[in-house]
């Protein structure tokens, strides 16, 4: 009697583990956005988070009248120092490295999205390396 009971709980604690590893903190895409950065900001009730917005270059809604086309890519940064960085680009166009997850912790930030390098930080009147973007 004792050992299947002991059986059912290890089991359920292994899915369990699961899904909140699957949840919030499996990696299920990362990329690279380029953009004018319009602000980073520091917010949070209980845990201060970096929060930030980019704004794309390059991307108009479709040709249907009325379709919303969103060029605005919002993210959290987790690592002060690439936090300290962005506040001082504020205007600037930058390439950023994320990392995406399903689920959002507290601690993290707001977004699904957390950046966790910045590739390239340019002025408005030059180009990003690579990205084919010129203003």
């Amino acid at each position: 009697m004792k050992r299947p009971v002991t059986i059912i709980s290890i089991v359920l604690i292994l899915l369990i583990a699961g899904f909140i590893y699957y949840r919030y903190f499996f990696v299920f895409g990362e990329g690279v956005k380029a953009g004018e950065l319009n602000y980073i900001v520091k917010k949070g009730y209980i845990f201060k988070t970096n929060e930030g917005r980019l704004i794309q270059t390059g991307i108009r809604s479709g040709a249907n009248q009325g379709s919303i086309s969103s060029n605005e890519f919002m993210f959290s940064i987790t690592d002060q120092r690439i936090a300290n960085q962005l506040e001082t680009s504020g205007g600037k166009l930058v390439q950023l490295h994320y990392k995406e997850y399903i689920g959002t912790l507290p601690w993290r930030g707001v977004s699904n999205f957390v950046v966790d390098s910045v590739l390239s930080v340019a002025d408005n009147t030059t180009a990003l390396p690579g990205s084919g973007v010129i203003r």
